[in-house]
């Protein structure tokens, strides 16, 4: 099942004909909000606005765990995310779609990151975090509307919440980077430790800082300037999307864990054998 995580402007999704509000607690805290489960065009899907209803969350304050891991528990094995970003690369110009397939993590350790740790230990390959295969089929569903798609990108993830300096601007595009937000990490990562297949639509805002004109610096103004267009686009995307079979995950992510882990089950107590469970499924 697909999962859908909203960013940005997009919390709710229209046309989905919930069937069931899902409201737990999880073994690693409280999810952003609840997660809508219904039926949107052809598919089964799972909805859930990251930043929460109101847009209450920062991007440090989201509990990624919680979010990853009750989307897995509800059933979803891919995780398609939406997310505002900036542009590094010229060619990348506001108001485009952008799908990145790197991830460069330049926060600042505030965010619980993994899955392991406390007497469950594993090392997970990230070595390409984005699922090709949900990237391709997002690709395709643009082509039949009409739209196109940067992909390829590299995203820097920075702390936030503050916009950042022209020198950090500068420094992520040395680093090989097009793309620049604040919520994709851990959450890509968070997704291959729960074997689900991972990709981001990014909505083009800007081009951050690094430009020599200050009217193209970001600001909160100027990103919604635009947005509701772009937001458009990205809904007639994932509408195509959904109107025909989806892509099957990768079965290396799908099996992730089967070489990460570590702790052998015996070591593990009955609490962390029932959350790995869930994981592993």
């Amino acid at each position: 099942m697909l999962a859908i995580v909203g960013g940005t402007g997009l919390y709710e999704l229209p046309g989905l004909d919930i069937t069931e509000r899902i409201s737990a607690a999880t073994p690693f805290g409280e999810p952003s909000g609840d997660i809508l489960k219904g039926r949107f065009k052809n598919n089964e899907v799972l909805f859930l606005a990251r930043h929460g209803a109101g847009h209450r969350l920062l991007p440090h304050e989201v509990n990624y765990r919680a979010n990853v891991y009750a989307l897995k528990a509800a059933g979803a094995t891919q995780l398609l995310g939406f997310s505002a970003v900036g542009s590094l690369a010229i060619e990348v110009k506001p108001g485009d779609l952008a799908m990145p397939e790197q991830y460069f993590d330049w926060t600042r350790g505030q965010r619980q990151r993994t899955f392991f740790g406390g007497g469950v230990a594993a090392h997970v390959s990230t070595a390409k975090p984005v699922s090709a295969a949900l990237v391709d089929a997002v690709q395709q569903a643009a082509q039949r509307v009409g739209h196109g798609v940067h992909r390829g990108l590299t995203y820097a993830c920075v702390e936030g919440p503050r916009l950042g300096t022209q020198a950090e601007s500068h420094f992520m595009r040395q680093a090989g980077c097009h793309l620049v937000g604040m919520t994709n990490v851990p959450e890509v990562f968070l997704a291959r430790e729960a074997q689900m297949a991972y990709a981001t639509v990014g909505l083009v805002t800007d081009y951050d800082c690094w430009l020599d004109d200050p009217a193209q610096h970001v600001s909160v103004s100027g990103i919604f300037a635009l947005y509701g267009q772009t937001l458009a686009k990205a809904a007639q995307v994932l509408d195509a999307l959904l109107s025909g079979p989806l892509p099957t995950p990768e079965p290396e992510i799908r099996t992730a864990l089967a070489t990460a882990m570590l702790t052998p089950d015996a070591a593990l107590s009955a609490e962390q054998l029932a959350w790995m469970g869930v994981l592993r499924r």
